[in-house]
């Protein structure tokens, strides 16, 4: 098939990754490209992937001093965002239907669900967040917005007041995550910003007597010199922001991946990649973190509540990483998310030749 994936245009397909939704599409790029189906990918500056993945070049536009000096005019990075996701959807509306069989919408931004009825090629998009307001308005107003996944059951049912959407689990290249043997201290991963609330798993770490590694991105600098840093020590470290090999490194040889959104997850793919690591979750049960931690692989402690985590990273420790490992290979594997969304693709093609 000739499949078009469409990321965010802010943040590149590339290592290390900005978040999850980047690095799910680096792993469906990927895997499609090596079951022989021709990708082509829109996503941020700087993006790599599989050599046979072709990456769309962004469209630019530079504004005139008068349109700049407009006192209502959005921030540049509004305007970069609006103008490359345009240029693709009209390019996409004229000449679609010549170079793809279909488009898979992974990004964040409403143009392509606005657009979607402009296209003669069939359109996918997955939901990889609570619902958001100019997704909500663009289905309000798109007549035929395409077809729609949802990463976890949670997310399906936080989105069914305006949309159904079908559910597929994100997944993991399981050889890019081998098992470990852990006996290390615990690991916090992900970006660092207050609605993951990396500050409360040093808490709990420091009541449970097990010292901490956290890793990602600080993407709210603010919050971490104000939250974080001053509970660093020589108990809790933070290790930058790692590549897939080093995390993968460090997920192995850890205890325990503790897990502290104090906002809804929609999937939750740091605790795939411990679990894939055989590495037990101490998680708090928010979202779609129910779904993807099953009790033989971690421990769900109530939301924000500190003492029942401190709990369960004890508990978590305990596992038996075999059985953690299987549960990952069971559910979160990307060859059965692939060949989901190729059954998706191919249906979505048969309903076209049918209209």
């Amino acid at each position: 098939m000739r499949i078009c994936l469409i990321a965010s245009s802010r943040y590149p397909i590339t290592e290390p990754f900005a978040g999850g939704l980047e690095s799910m599409t680096h792993t469906m790029a990927r895997g499609l490209s090596e079951r022989g189906h021709e990708v082509t990918l829109f996503a941020g500056p700087g993006s790599t992937s599989h050599p046979s993945v072709r990456v769309l070049p962004l469209a630019t536009v530079e504004l005139s001093a008068a349109a700049l000096a407009d006192v209502n005019a959005p921030h540049p990075e509004w305007i970069a965002d609006h103008h490359a996701y345009l240029d693709l959807m009209l390019t996409l509306s004229r000449t679609g239907t010549d170079d793809y069989d279909v488009v898979h919408n992974n990004s964040l931004h409403h143009l392509p669900v606005a657009m979607a009825s402009a296209l003669d090629v069939p359109l996918l998009t997955t939901l990889h967040t609570p619902p958001l307001p100019m997704l909500e308005s663009a289905l309000a107003l798109s007549p035929r917005p395409g077809r729609f996944v949802a990463v976890s059951g949670w997310t399906a049912d936080a989105w069914r007041h305006v949309v159904d959407s079908e559910v597929v689990l994100n997944g993991l290249d399981l050889r890019d995550w081998p098992p470990g043997e852990g006996g290390g201290p615990a690991v916090w991963s992900g970006r660092i910003v207050p609605e993951k609330a990396p500050h409360l798993a040093i808490e709990a770490c420091r009541a449970a007597g097990v010292p901490l590694v956290l890793a990602g991105p600080v993407q709210d600098q603010e919050y971490f010199r104000r939250e974080v840093a001053p509970r660093l020590g020589q108990r809790a470290r933070y290790a930058g922001h790692l590549d897939g090999q080093a995390l993968s490194a460090l997920l192995r040889r850890s205890s325990v991946a503790v897990v502290t959104p104090v906002w809804d997850e929609p999937y939750g793919l740091v605790a795939a990649e411990a679990m894939a690591s055989g590495t037990p979750v101490a998680a708090f049960a928010r979202g779609g973190l129910a779904q993807v931690v099953a009790p033989e692989a971690g421990v769900l402690a109530a939301p924000g509540d500190v003492d029942a985590l401190t709990h369960a990273v004890a508990s978590a420790v305990q596992l038996d990483r075999g059985a953690v490992r299987a549960h990952a290979e069971a559910t979160c594997s990307a060859d059965r998310m692939i060949a989901r969304y190729l059954d998706l693709y191919a249906d979505l093609g048969r309903q076209q030749d049918a209209a």
